[in-house]
């Protein structure tokens, strides 16, 4: 139990530094980038239901979200045969492509940079065995 404890603490605590450095400079909020993050890993197109299952978020949730960076113009839904693709749009490719050096440097701060190489591949190869 003590362990688990420590896992929940210590991700909290990476996370929320992580994200209020960079939603501080980028004006995004914490799901925005979360959705940006996903979709330009993806090459700028992501299946909807792909999203969902990588963000864990409810279909509603995710709709409400992706029609708010619809209207700022961030991403854009393409209907499909079989199902609908997030786009990202070139107001969102400006605002991600900004945010990231901040999100990089605040990963390093309270992530990797706290970490030798080795530890970092050691926790790379946990968190895919987990995964």
């Amino acid at each position: 139990m003590s362990l688990w404890l420590f896992w929940k603490r210590t991700g909290e605590m990476v996370r929320s530094n992580v994200v209020a450095e960079v939603t501080a400079g980028s004006g995004l909020s914490e799901p925005e980038l979360t959705v940006l993050v996903q979709v330009n890993e993806a090459g700028g197109r992501l299946r909807q239901n792909s999203l969902a299952a990588a963000t864990g978020w409810d279909r509603g949730r995710l709709s409400h979200l992706l029609t708010r960076m619809e209207s700022r113009g961030y991403v854009s839904r393409e209907r499909l045969r079989n199902g609908v693709e997030i786009v990202m749009l070139a107001p969102g490719q400006d605002v991600i492509t900004a945010a990231q050096p901040h999100l990089a440097a605040a990963v390093d701060r309270h992530l990797t940079g706290k970490l030798t190489p080795a530890q970092r591949e050691a926790l790379r190869e946990i968190l895919t065995h987990l995964c």
